[in-house]
């Protein structure tokens, strides 16, 4: 079914606000059999992504002229989602559409249409979103091109794609990423390319999971709890960018999604949704990637990427083991940026690394490489420098940038 089919047809449905086309779904249900009467069911299943599923499920019986199929499946749906806006207003459309003919989409009072028309346009953006999602999936096989080398470390790796409002999980097996899960999100409302405190903008760039906050702790407009992410990053910083605060959070009891513009830079998803990544991922080692559009490419295409910047790495390492600081010194951009500290004056600390070396080899263990390009190329680099002779070593993360098609590093520290 194509996406154009699924819209125009989800089109010819919505013909009721939410406040008129609630209240012709409890006349008509007044007059509805007792075949049509819910039974007593067990208490729905929170099961992430379920929730859509059987929503999309209810458009594609309606596709077929399944319509008292439909109806049946969409009651149920609301009694074990009575928060969710979208399947409420699907469930009145379908039981207004019993009770006389649908002259036109938008059937309904006038000023009952004006009353309720912004509810309408966000439940509409909504539903939209969620069947281009859906429609216009990832091709088989597919990783976002930010991934270009996984450390076993992370086991899994989140990535958001703000122009489908589409949050997708990953799971980092043995022969790479393997896609697992994707969910409806909402965003900022005044969208992406946050800037400034306050903005209401959704942040782009490469980030980590900085901590799981207890919903207990949490007012109850965040849901099922919250997971902060290290926006400003060190690239955001260098940019001049401000404010903090970006979580990925869960909905209030009474609204089982957002508008796709929703939040205030936040990345919010449904509570089953959230309750799902919160179990899955871990603090620290999981990389959120927030892409306005991700690219979709194969895994090879990463590895070749990949392997010609470990060439550069390679030799930055080379020198750092044979303790030659004034070639090592090449490796580091003139903007070079450590907590404040520029490059003249974080050198002292690169020597006193080298020195405690002893012209040991160093080796790189649980190396991830995650590259993000706008106006400029980045690349995040976390990686455990072990010296010959030692089980462990230090973690580190280093950002690289590319200028005049040499990578150099514009940020190191130890994690």
């Amino acid at each position: 079914m194509s996406l154009k089919f699924v819209l125009a047809l989800f089109a010819l449905i919505l013909l009721a606000t939410l406040g008129a086309g609630q209240a012709m779904a409890r006349t008509a249900h007044k007059k509805t059999t007792h075949r049509e009467t819910p039974a007593k069911k067990p208490a729905a299943t929170t099961q992430d992504g379920l929730a859509e599923a059987r929503l999309i499920e209810i458009y594609r019986l309606i596709g077929k002229a399944q319509t008292q199929v439909a109806l049946d499946k969409a009651r149920q749906l609301v009694a074990d989602y009575p928060s969710f806006a979208l399947a409420q207003l699907v469930y009145g459309d379908l039981l207004s559409a019993r009770m006389r003919p649908i002259r036109t989409f938008g059937d309904v009072p006038t000023e009952q249409l004006k009353a309720n028309a912004a509810a309408l346009a966000e439940l509409r953006s909504e539903s939209a979103m969620r069947l281009k999602a859906l429609t216009e999936r990832p091709p088989p096989g597919t990783i976002p091109s930010e991934f270009l080398l996984m450390s076993p470390r992370s086991k899994h790796a989140i990535a958001v794609d703000t122009s489908r409002a589409r949050l997708y999980l990953f799971e980092n097996r043995s022969n790479g990423l393997a896609l697992i899960a994707d969910y409806y999100i909402s965003i900022g409302k005044l969208g992406v390319e946050k800037k400034a405190e306050g903005d209401q903008r959704t942040p782009l760039g490469v980030y980590f999971i900085t901590s799981q906050l207890d919903p207990k702790t949490l007012k109850d407009f965040y849901g099922a709890g919250a997971l902060p992410i290290n926006y400003p990053n060190v690239l955001d910083i260098k940019r001049g960018k401000t404010g903090g605060g970006i979580w990925l959070h869960g909905t209030p009891p009474g609204q089982f999604s957002r508008p796709p513009l929703a939040s205030d830079g936040c990345v919010v998803v449904a509570n089953p949704d959230l309750q799902r990544i919160i179990r899955t991922v871990a603090i620290r080692t999981t990389p959120v990637v927030i892409s306005n559009q991700l690219k979709w490419v194969p895994p090879q295409s990463t590895r070749a990427q990949a392997s010609q910047f470990e060439s550069r790495l390679n030799a930055w390492l080379k020198a750092k083991s044979a303790g030659q600081l004034g070639e090592l010194n090449h490796f580091y951009a003139p903007d070079f940026n450590n907590s404040g500290k520029k490059l003249v004056e974080w050198l002292p600390t690169l020597q006193r690394e080298v020195a405690q070396t002893k012209g040991r080899e160093l080796a790189i263990k649980d190396l991830s490489l995650l590259h993000w390009q706008d106006t400029e190329e980045t690349m995040v680099v976390s990686f455990g420098e072990v010296a010959a002779g030692q089980r462990s070593g230090a973690n580190k993360r280093q950002y690289w940038g590319r200028r005049g098609g040499e990578w150099t590093i514009f940020y190191e520290s130890v994690m």
